[in-house]
């Protein structure tokens, strides 16, 4: 029935069978908090750095962190449009507004360069893990780094995270770009120094373009975003955060206070780590939702049928084009698929035109600007309350809602406009 439905492009949901208590899940996983604590102390090297070279963060003093804010006209709206009555509160993470790429990118895709350019210059002698690194932005760490080549594929805001903090830090990087990669973003690239390639066909021949071309090159990294854990555990550091920010809000968070949390979902790094990193904090008192678009359901499709990363949206006759570019993925990561298993409370997929209306009501309601694929999590709170699948989330009366904005702080202005009355 599910496949039925994914195959004819319906808006669908999933509850995971497969869904654990957290202490259950946890024993059985290869990765743990410990992992994400070593992730967090590397960022928190890395800040020194950044104050020096990303002026913008420096008010935040070299921590790369996003804002988190109520939206209730929002929420008005939706139930207004639905006829629902969502409990509890809504909630924006905005790392549609990190600073340097403007995306949840920011999180991973800037670690796992940082993670490199740290093992690289450790290994050569000239960095400690005691120094302090705003050492790095001098002349003679780009000259070391630029003996090294940094490779990466992408549909868009990866690449462009990539790509800027490669570049910054002196590496030669190749950026592998899908059909669905947008103009702008490919521009931006290419004005920061970032070689880029262009393919016609989709993500998964983009990265293994990228895969091909760095192994003939033994100075290359190839950031693999279908398998990594580095930028899985740099994007689950995101949890750490979000709980200093609740913790300031005074928002509690218990078995009579979940949060509902739902992450727009492309191969899975970017929301399998945010995800993982939520469980290992808040375990059982948070539920986390994968939402995708109803022509690139990879995530969904490959968890439901258990096959994971061995079937793509393509067998089953779609074509895996979206307006929301950063989950035009055909086929989900079998290493988050798998890894997540038992954590994931649910998918849902979502069709381009209710993410390109979301986006104008956000706007109109809230002055928010994000991109379409931004919007696929804005859905969740009014599915837990309207939606057999979710009935038992959307009951829960004193829960907290939080919408993930992943994307969309860089956009030029004439392409939001277009998004924009495109949503009109």
């Amino acid at each position: 029935m599910l496949l039925d439905d994914l195959k004819q492009l319906k808006e669908s949901c999933w509850k995971n069978p497969n869904y654990m208590d957290f202490n259950t899940a946890a024993e059985a996983c290869e990765l743990g908090f410990a992992d994400i604590i070593d992730a967090s102390n590397r960022l928190k090297r890395f800040a020194a750095y950044f104050k020096v070279a990303f002026p913008e963060t420096a008010a935040a003093d070299g921590i790369v962190e996003s804002p988190f804010r109520e939206i209730p006209h929002m929420k008005e709206a939706m139930e207004r449009e639905y006829g629902v009555a969502l409990n509890g509160r809504l909630y924006l993470k905005m790392d549609s507004h990190l600073p340097i790429s403007g995306s949840i990118k920011a999180r991973g895709g800037v670690y796992e360069v940082l993670k490199f350019a740290e093992d690289i210059a450790i290994k050569s002698g000239m960095l400690n893990i005691d120094d302090d690194y705003s050492i790095l932005a001098e002349e003679r760490f780009s000259k070391l780094f630029s003996q090294y080549a940094i490779a990466v594929g992408s549909t868009g805001n990866l690449g462009l995270s990539i790509g800027i903090m490669s570049a910054k830090l002196g590496f030669k990087v190749t950026v592998h770009m899908s059909a669905d990669a947008r103009q702008w973003k490919k521009d931006m690239l290419r004005s920061k120094g970032v070689c880029v390639m262009e393919y016609e066909s989709d993500y998964s021949e983009a990265v293994r373009q990228g895969r091909i071309a760095a192994e003939s090159d033994p100075m290359c990294h190839f950031i693999d975003d279908e398998n990594s854990r580095t930028l899985f555990l740099g994007y689950s550091v995101a949890a750490l955060r979000l709980k200093k920010q609740l913790d300031d809000l005074k928002i509690t968070v218990d078995s009579q206070h979940p949060l509902l949390v739902y992450l727009p979902c492309g191969v899975g790094g970017g929301p399998g780590g945010v995800a993982f990193g939520l469980k290992q904090v808040f375990k059982d008192d948070v539920h986390c939702f994968f939402a995708e678009p109803t022509n690139a359901c990879c995530m969904i499709l490959g968890m439901s049928t258990g096959k994971h990363s061995d079937i793509s949206v393509q067998d089953i006759g779609i074509d895996g084009r979206t307006v929301a570019d950063g989950l035009a993925v055909g086929r989900a990561s079998g290493f988050v698929g798998r890894l997540m298993e038992p954590f994931i409370s649910g998918c849902y997929t979502i069709s381009d035109v209710r993410m390109h209306r979301l986006l104008a009501t956000l706007a109109d309601t809230e002055n928010i600007y994000l991109e379409p694929s931004a919007l696929a999590g804005m859905y969740g709170a009014v599915l837990a309350k309207s939606n057999g699948e979710f009935a038992e989330y959307g009951k829960l009366e004193n829960c907290t809602h939080i919408v993930w904005a992943t994307g969309g702080g860089m956009v030029p202005e004439n392409e939001m406009r277009k998004y924009y009355l495109a949503g009109k």
